[in-house]
């Protein structure tokens, strides 16, 4: 485990007492902007032995720490599938209910009502099925159930905000409205904590074939 000291901006480079340097830069990303992900360069830079993660036990396994990790990361990004899902079916509600055409708010109109239904039957669906990983995460279950939930929510989070925008029209496009960031969001979490080919291949059918 490397720390450094707190860094504001977009780069930041850290000199060890010794001569040794971490550099870093944020990759610019289509969205999910407030978590960047950072390229590292280390030049010269050491650690004492007590930054090893599991002390002696670990050493050379790191894999495996990192596998052992993956089931809890699954199961917050299908979280935050759910919260992106429950935002956007929430502006979209209100949008609905605000915005009249032809004499009436767009909710009363059948195909609007029939998109935030839809919407919310998979916003809840996946929240169900993310609080059952969860039970079960906590219970000592593998990571088949945090990957299944994970695969569903983020699918269901693209799916969702893209129907959002819909919802909103040309709004939903212009970067004013929130709905655009959700659905920019959204699209990444099909790709955080292996892509869905992974878990549909690697982790969820092997699963069902044992």
């Amino acid at each position: 485990m490397a720390e450094k000291p707190a860094f504001t901006g977009q780069s930041f480079e850290f000199v060890q007492p010794g001569g040794g340097v971490l550099r870093g830069r944020a990759i610019p990303t289509i969205g999910y902007r407030g978590m960047h992900s950072f390229e590292l360069v280390f030049e010269d830079f050491f650690l004492p032995l007590s930054a090893l993660v599991g002390g002696d036990e670990w050493l050379n396994r790191g894999f495996y720490l990192q596998m052992g990790g993956f089931s809890v990361g699954r199961l917050q990004t299908a979280g935050r599938a759910v919260g992106v899902m429950d935002a956007a079916l929430a502006d979209s509600l209100a949008y609905a209910i605000e915005r009249h055409v032809f004499g009436r708010a767009i909710a009363h109109h059948q195909l609007p009502a029939v998109m935030l239904g839809r919407m919310a039957t998979r916003l809840t669906a996946a929240r169900q099925l993310s609080y059952r990983a969860a039970r079960r995460l906590r219970h000592g279950a593998d990571q088949p159930e945090a990957s299944l939930a994970k695969l569903y929510s983020s699918k269901m989070a693209e799916s969702v905000t893209r129907d959002a925008m819909q919802v909103f029209g040309g709004m939903g496009y212009a970067e004013e409205t929130n709905v655009s960031r959700y659905f920019l969001d959204a699209r990444v979490l099909t790709i955080f904590e292996g892509t869905e080919e992974v878990l549909a291949l690697r982790v969820i059918s092997r699963t069902l074939s044992r």
